[in-house]
């Protein structure tokens, strides 16, 4: 049987491999697909297609066009999974674009409220001489241990930039309904990430997979890094119960989280390719 990975990310986001590397860590791997869906940003995806090209291995690995959106929900982000969008389209990269000059709206605003308080840094330092489209607080968290404010990334997050910090700024997020008709507009199908990661009670985590689905959601990521098999059979009743279709990933994003792998995440997860079957069946109708 063969494998596949429908959340993975690379250095345009707060990943640390590039489109590149993800593409040939995927077929040592032996997987036949991942779709790279990195946040907020879709500026990665034509050189994982390209690196996948240029693949002399028999069986072409298979690059999926993604992205994950931040949507708002009740004072908390949600992530809304894209899966075969249009990288080409207008309507999502003028989107995404506005997504990107908040964001670093934001983080000046984050720099300023750092730098008044003896911690200061500068945007070249979060950059890091990556390919960033998308900073965010990981990025934070490099920079201020690199500086030798804080010994990780755990102490950044709990006395810089975690939501009760006094140097954290919130971000502005579209709303879900936003980001799914967002998706659709580009041709994609539009899935809500790792639904129990939310720590939602579960009449109100039915309720929002309800809502969401009046919006026009695709699925629900069932299969995911931190699932049980419990976890993922009650995701899929509900998905069941909802219409909805199933995806799955491992949100592997490399050494910003070591403990998950490409394709098995904590060594025991496995996609099957027959989802990636039924999502096309499914967009071909």
């Amino acid at each position: 049987m063969k494998y596949i990975d429908l959340h993975v990310h690379s250095t345009y986001s707060d990943g640390t491999n590039t489109p590149a590397e993800l593409v040939a860590l995927a077929n040592t791997s032996g997987l036949s697909a991942i779709a790279l869906t990195d946040h907020d940003t879709i500026d990665g995806i034509c050189f994982a297609q390209a690196a996948a090209a240029s693949l002399t291995t028999e069986t072409p690995l298979r690059i999926i066009p993604g992205v994950e959106l931040s949507a708002a929900y009740k004072e908390r982000d949600i992530h809304i999974l894209g899966l075969f969008i249009d990288p080409e389209n207008t309507a999502l990269s003028d989107a995404l674009m506005t997504a990107r000059e908040n964001r670093r709206q934001r983080n000046l605003t984050m720099l300023q409220r750092l730098s008044d308080a003896g911690y200061p840094l500068t945007e070249a330092e979060l950059q890091n001489g990556s390919d960033a489209s998308c900073i965010g607080r990981m990025h934070f968290a490099k920079a201020l241990v690199a500086r030798g404010y804080a010994k990780d990334t755990a102490e950044v997050f709990r006395r810089f930039i975690g939501t009760d910090s006094p140097y954290y700024v919130p971000r502005e997020f579209i709303t879900p309904q936003d980001a799914i008709s967002l998706i659709h507009s580009a041709g994609g199908l539009a899935f809500l990430a790792h639904p129990l990661l939310y720590h939602l009670e579960q009449p109100e985590l039915e309720q929002l997979i309800h809502q969401l689905t009046d919006y026009g959601l695709s699925g629900l990521e069932a299969i995911y890094t931190t699932n049980s098999n419990e976890d993922e059979q009650y995701l899929r009743t509900l998905a069941s119960r909802n219409g909805l279709l199933i995806s799955g990933g491992s949100d592997y994003h490399g050494s910003n989280k070591p403990h998950i792998s490409i394709g098995t995440g904590r060594g025991n997860l496995r996609i099957p390719e027959t989802i990636l079957t039924a999502l096309e069946q499914a967009r071909s109708k």
